[in-house]
């Protein structure tokens, strides 16, 4: 399989170290009460999760997503101070993400700025996943002037530890230079069809696991080992494996979206990934 042609130096997580969720986007909490509910259940190795109301934070606070918000960042207090576990994926806690569409360089910059800072105000998210993010090299100064901004805010506000979070939702191995826009960056959102065949940019060898992401939709149950070996062998960190299938790539979300929803298999890749589910 081309995965296996992978350098080297990109065979990072071959071993036993471990991978963690994100998850790029529940449905609304009326309509995805289970799939919010699980995010903070003991044992669930989540590193973030994006919160998106109407393709951004809405034209006002919704009681629902605050209700979620709070469960959410309760639960990282809590692994952070004082009720950390021994395992590092988990003693980090989940993090919330306000989603923002770049819609691959269209948005303008105000109002993207300006739906950041209602996600922080409304929110307190501690960072951001930038849906439809460019990928190509002329984007680039746009991108790093947003991330920069971004974190700037992030640093002003007190939901953010650590600086907050900032992912880049390519979907695919963008310009090398982005590794150094954000925090991490999703190299690959697409089908199991195309994920079981893919290769890895070697550009990424130089930089570890927790820099990149996967999302893949339409895994088999009986694929998720084989699965889970393509994420370790490309070098991605978290990810997110889905049975369901749809439509992924445009950054929306929706009913055809397939990271709307649980897998069927949930409780099953959750006990591969942790040690265990906390009952």
């Amino acid at each position: 399989m081309p995965y296996l042609t992978a350098p080297a130096a990109a065979r990072r997580t071959a071993g036993g170290e471990q991978l963690g969720f994100g998850v790029p986007g529940y449905a609304h909490p009326l309509l995805a009460p289970a799939e919010w509910a699980e995010l903070v259940r003991p044992g669930t190795p989540l590193h973030w999760a994006v919160l998106n109301i109407a393709e951004g934070p809405g034209t006002r606070p919704d009681p629902h997503c605050l209700e979620v918000a709070g469960r959410l960042r309760n639960a990282r207090e809590r692994a952070l101070h004082g009720e950390a576990p021994d395992d590092s994926v988990r003693a980090c806690g989940g993090r919330l993400l306000g989603h923002l569409d770049l819609a691959h360089g269209n948005r303008p910059f105000g109002e993207l700025i300006a739906d950041a800072r209602a996600f922080i105000d409304w929110y307190r998210v501690g960072g951001f996943y930038l849906a439809r993010c460019p990928a190509e090299r002329a984007e680039l100064p746009a991108v790093r002037r947003l991330t920069g901004t971004l974190h700037a805010l992030l640093a002003e506000s007190d939901s953010a530890d650590d600086g907050g979070r900032l992912v880049l939702g390519h979907g695919t191995h963008p310009h090398p230079g982005y590794a150094e826009a954000a925090d991490q960056l999703v190299t690959f959102q697409g089908p199991w069809t195309d994920y079981r065949w893919s290769q890895v940019a070697e550009w990424t060898a130089d930089h570890p696991p927790e820099r990149f992401a996967h999302f893949v939709h339409g895994v088999p149950r009986t694929h998720l080992d084989e699965a889970m070996r393509v994420a370790r062998w490309q070098g991605a960190g978290t990810i997110f494996f889905t049975d369901r299938g749809g439509r992924s790539g445009d950054g929306r979300s929706g009913q055809n979206d397939p990271f709307a929803a649980l897998p069927r298999y949930w409780d099953e890749i959750v006990s591969r990934i942790g040690p265990g589910i906390s009952e």
